[in-house]
């Protein structure tokens, strides 16, 4: 399989990337320093560039996030939307955009996103992320309606928040509770191939249960 992961620099996409390279797929890793994937112009260009080396693509892992919130709801900076509205959404519009006619193509695509507890309920000073993780979702699930009846399925992960060794070096006393590994989460976005895509198409399957 053809699988493009967005994010590919952070340890949650290391994880994933080194999920699917061990099991023989070919991974097409995108970080910052590749695409700037603010710029449509470029996306599109990078989606049209990976059909015609690979013929398809059989999944999308969009990874791209960022974390804004403030000790008040009052306290909130519309300035921290700004940023969480380019990391969390544009990004996703424009990868979303670009692949999904390959994705329609695929005998057995997925489109990914990991989403968090904090869009179902929000605290008072997070609602810039609440808020943004929720549109992040919606998009997506308008894409999954999109990819009915086709061999391919977009789905949302729900997640506390993600835990990697690095953090738990940094702070190895800690117990980080309710938090899902990012090689869980890896395992968890491979295991979606197991499952038929109309069975998925459109589903927020959480992590956290």
């Amino acid at each position: 399989m053809i699988i493009v992961v967005t994010g590919a620099g952070g340890p949650t996409g290391q994880a994933v990337s080194e999920y699917f390279t061990k099991h023989g797929h070919t991974v097409i890793g995108v970080d910052k320093s590749d695409v700037d994937l603010l710029d449509r112009a470029a996306v599109q260009e990078f989606a049209d560039r990976v059909g015609r080396e690979h013929g398809k693509v059989d999944g999308v892992v969009h990874l791209v996030g960022g974390w804004r919130g403030s000790r008040t709801f009052a306290e909130t900076s519309l300035d921290d939307w700004a940023v969480l509205h380019d990391l969390l959404i544009r990004t996703l519009q424009h990868v979303s955009l670009a692949f999904e006619p390959l994705l329609r193509e695929s005998d057995n695509g997925r489109f990914v996103i990991v989403s968090a507890k904090a869009a179902e309920r929000p605290g008072a000073g997070g609602a810039v992320y609440s808020a943004a993780k929720a549109a992040a979702e919606a998009w997506t699930l308008s894409l999954a309606d999109s990819l009915k009846g086709t061999g391919s399925a977009a789905v949302v992960l729900v997640v506390k928040a993600l835990v990697n060794d690095a953090m738990r070096a940094e702070k190895p006393q800690a117990a980080f509770p309710g938090f899902t590994d990012v090689r869980d989460l890896a395992e968890a976005i491979g295991g979606l191939y197991d499952r038929p895509a109309a069975e998925i198409n459109g589903t927020r399957l959480d992590l956290t249960t």
